[in-house]
């Protein structure tokens, strides 16, 4: 249990911006949150409570409200405790229960991989988020939280933590403005996902501190000193780069650590614009600017809402300079982006001004979140658009209007027509940037207005899935041809069952609705549509779903349950007639051999060995999974791989060869690799008749004295 003390701190720290009746109310949170909790502990052996409380602390820090506190305290108990919704809205409110339903995960389904459990939990992650943003603020703490503590992790638990923490967490925050949070997140992810990288990068960056700690306060002094001058209030400060930030940036640029840290970082905070754009020039008098390294965050933000000027500088000693230059709402902004919307500011009209445009950039982009995920195909899909859309190196077009949008760097027309609706991107049929025109796959380039040619005859093309660069625009070209294959399919699949119907001489027209049903319970189909789309798509072949219809007609249709597709007795493959056949390139199947049959849209019917490795998972599919045998009569030629250990002598190879050629058996390949000094693996990929014939080609190659080994693969 923990000790009555261990609140107190959340309380002290809630106290400084919360009313004495809030600050109650997260004692009685606390006290619900401990009971519900009783009993339970972490892999460290510490109560589980303290988790929560440590979760809510963090959001005690960046000043967030008396809900989400609260929230913070319970975003567990529905997990991991009997307690319910119900029973935190009863004591809680609607809200904080909301809250805390949209922060449990769903541990309670059961998926095919954990990938796909990821995948889940983060669309419903981003839903509840669309409901309230404070849902992604709790569990960006959780998160924080979990990798301050993830040494008491097995090895491969933490790096699997880890790298979800950088390709997830750490982009959203940053998305959403949080920049304290990311930073810290990004660095224990980096700690945990490559320790001895951290460690050395770590050693490296103390070592060279001690150097440079003078010439950073020299340049300080200098910069403040020239800011008094000039008569602006403002403060100085060397900005040290964060761990990760060095390592992505030497990864990036393929630049030493020497080099990276050539560059010293400063941040300025004045008090109003007009200061910020006074400071600008009074540096750039200072120091010579580096031409092109001057980015204007501030009259156009970024698409979280940050603002800044940045600029580089030649210093003295030949040192090169980054300066940031933001008034004191902006600072505060950068470090909570979105969470400075829930702080408790609301006296300063200034600080509402700012965190509501970093809210509206926010609730634009779980708007377009919410899109993806309606278009895409499942929650592995959604997951992956949505990491695109996570790392945009962004750039600023114009509308004809002048309103600005922003996009990942590399976008083209077609994203910018998505980006500003759907159905424009739809209607796309050309484009004129600055207003010459230009094919639709042009990269857009930053300051350029962009004007989209529509026609309201057109329709999206699947080329452009090929140069598309934004999340929003590739899943709804997905989602529209997806839509438009649908129709098609079926249009198809009905002329194809047609067709193969006829040759057991029966019709399409005379299927009656109950032999209808009864194919779609054995095959275990919602519709006779979706059967059709099964057909027109290549997902099933439409001679087999014919004979399955053909012995329900004779009422056999025990022979077509899903465990055997109608082949108790085995399929011979020379009655497969119809049927497209492929011998699979993985095992080589050749007639003696026991093989299966496998169902694939690409290929037709794929022969495979009963031992081949991926026979397993192909049983995994039942519907699609056909036991078949050799014909008795079946000829031709098969490809069959063996394996040659030889003895590294002068001409093995053609000895190899000729006998292989007395047999009257062609080789299709060879290949060659050394084993050691004395001995060589030759791989031959030759035609083969039969078991019969293979077995005849490996004993006479058995008998000569430099073969010491011999296998079929």
């Amino acid at each position: 249990m923990p000790t009555p003390n261990s609140i107190n701190g959340l309380l002290e720290k809630a106290s400084k911006y919360l009313t004495a009746e809030q600050v109650a109310g997260i004692q009685v949170a606390y006290d619900f949150g401990d009971l519900a909790h009783e009993g339970q502990s972490r892999k460290s052996g510490e109560a589980y409570i303290w988790h929560p409380i440590a979760v809510a602390e963090i959001l005690a820090d960046i000043q967030l409200d008396q809900e989400s506190l609260i929230a913070a305290i319970l975003h567990d108990v529905i997990e991991d405790t009997p307690y319910s919704k119900q029973d935190i809205t009863d004591r809680f409110g609607e809200n904080v229960a909301e809250i805390v339903d949209g922060v449990t995960k769903l541990g309670k389904l059961e998926f095919d991989n954990p990938q796909e459990a990821q995948a889940e939990n983060f669309r419903k992650m981003i839903l509840a988020m669309a409901r309230d943003i404070r849902v992604i603020l709790i569990k960006l703490a959780d998160r924080l939280h979990n990798m301050r503590t993830l040494g008491v992790m097995r090895p491969d638990k933490q790096r699997r933590i880890a790298r979800e923490t950088l390709d997830i967490f750490a982009p959203i925050a940053g998305r959403l403005g949080i920049n304290a949070i990311r930073l810290e997140l990004e660095d224990l992810g980096f700690k945990a996902m490559y320790p001895y990288r951290f460690a050395v990068l770590e050693s490296a960056v103390k070592k060279a501190r001690g150097n440079r700690k003078e010439v950073i306060e020299q340049i300080t002094d200098t910069i403040q000193n020239r800011l008094n001058q000039e008569h602006i209030s403002g403060t100085v400060c060397g900005r040290e780069k964060h761990l990760y930030s060095l390592y992505k940036k030497m990864q990036n640029k393929r630049q030493s650590f020497a080099d990276i840290l050539d560059i010293f970082a400063f941040r300025i905070v004045v008090d109003t614009v007009d200061e910020c754009y006074r400071t600008l020039g009074s540096v750039h008098s200072l120091y010579k600017p580096l031409p092109q390294r001057f980015k204007d965050y501030i009259a156009i933000p970024k698409g979280n809402g940050y603002q800044s000027l940045h600029t580089s500088l030649f210093g003295p000693y030949g040192v090169h300079l980054e300066v940031q230059i933001r008034d004191k709402i902006m600072n505060e902004v950068s470090e909570h982006g979105i969470a400075a919307h829930w702080q408790y500011k609301q006296d300063d009209s200034q600080t509402k001004k700012g965190t509501s445009q970093v809210d509206a950039r926010a609730q634009e982009w779980v708007k377009n979140l919410l899109e993806i995920q309606q278009s895409a195909g499942n929650s592995l899909d959604f997951l992956e658009n949505v990491k695109i859309d996570l790392f945009p190196d962004v750039i600023y077009v114009f509308t004809p209007k002048g309103d600005i949008i922003t996009l990942p760097t590399g976008s083209t027309p077609v994203d910018f027509a998505y980006a500003v609706h759907t159905d424009i991107g739809h209607a796309t049929v050309g484009c004129r940037i600055d207003k010459k025109l230009v094919p639709l796959r042009t990269p857009l380039q930053s300051g350029k207005t962009i004007h989209i040619i529509k026609s309201k005859d057109a329709q999206p093309n699947p080329a452009w899935l090929n140069f598309v660069s934004t999340a929003k625009a590739r899943s709804q070209i997905r989602h529209f041809m997806k839509n438009q294959r649908v129709g098609d399919a079926m249009s198809l699949g009905h002329k194809m069952l047609a067709k193969s119907l006829r040759k057991f001489n029966m019709s399409y027209e005379g299927l009656t609705e109950e032999i209808r049903d009864e194919l779609i319970e054995v095959l275990k189909l919602s519709s006779w549509e979706q059967l059709l789309e099964d057909l027109g798509s290549g997902n099933r072949m439409s001679p087999l779903v014919a004979k399955q219809i053909h012995d329900v007609v004779l009422g056999t249709d025990d022979r077509i349950a899903p465990k055997n597709l109608g082949l108790e007795a085995g399929l011979p493959i020379s009655g497969t007639e119809g049927m497209v056949l492929h011998f699979a390139n993985c095992c080589h199947p050749i007639p003696g051999d026991q093989i299966v049959g496998f169902i694939s849209t690409e290929k037709g019917l794929v022969i495979h060995r009963n031992s081949c490795h991926n026979v397993k998972n192909l049983k995994n599919n039942p519907e699609k999974y056909l036991d078949v045998h050799w014909d008795d009569h079946a000829t031709g030629t098969y490809l069959v791989d063996i394996q040659l250990e030889a003895k590294n002598e002068r001409g093995t190879l053609a000895k190899i060869a000729s006998e292989i050629a007395k047999t009257n058996t062609d080789i299709e390949r060879v290949s060659s690799e050394d084993k050691d000094e004395s001995y060589s693996l030759m791989h031959f990929v030759i035609n083969v008749r039969d078991r019969i014939h293979l077995a005849k080609i490996m004993r006479h190659l058995k008998r000569l004295p430099i073969v010491e080994k011999i296998q079929r693969l």
